[in-house]
């Protein structure tokens, strides 16, 4: 199984968008699929259930961390580089999809009650998330060049 059926098979378990695209990736860089499931729990339905920038993008930037991010203060080469790929994974994903903010993606607040509720009447988390968490992994898969 590769990195974007990993993801999409995580998230149908029920794990969250973030979750899914983390722990896809995470093994490979060193990071365990439990921590990365722990790590990833809390950046769900745009942060939190904010509604703000959406899982799928927070796990992907996490991944392209856990790759590239530095570890050293006077290391500005990682800095960039881990920079310029979130830039360039931005820039792929908002081309198909419009914005990386959940809220815009779903068209819906699902950090108000409300909002809330329309997201499972319309059943969003399974007509429209899956196909971020796919699409971000697939990004990722790309600009990392797994």
């Amino acid at each position: 199984m590769n990195g974007v059926q990993r993801a999409v098979s995580s998230f149908d378990e029920g794990f969250s968008c973030s979750q899914a695209v983390l722990s896809a990736f995470g093994p490979q860089l060193g990071l365990g699929r439990e921590s990365a499931l722990r790590v990833a729990s809390a950046f769900g339905g745009g942060m939190g259930r904010r509604g703000e920038t959406c899982g799928a993008v927070t796990g992907a930037f996490m991944v392209i961390g856990l790759k590239c991010g530095r570890t050293r203060v006077d290391n500005d080469e990682a800095n960039e580089k881990a920079y310029s790929l979130v830039s360039e994974f931005v820039v792929e994903f908002e081309s198909q999809h419009g914005s990386i903010i959940c809220r815009e993606l779903l068209g819906c607040d699902i950090s108000t009650p409300e909002g809330l509720e329309l997201a499972r009447e319309m059943n969003l988390r399974t007509t429209r998330c899956p196909n971020f968490v796919r699409d971000a992994a697939e990004i990722i898969e790309q600009v990392l060049e797994f």
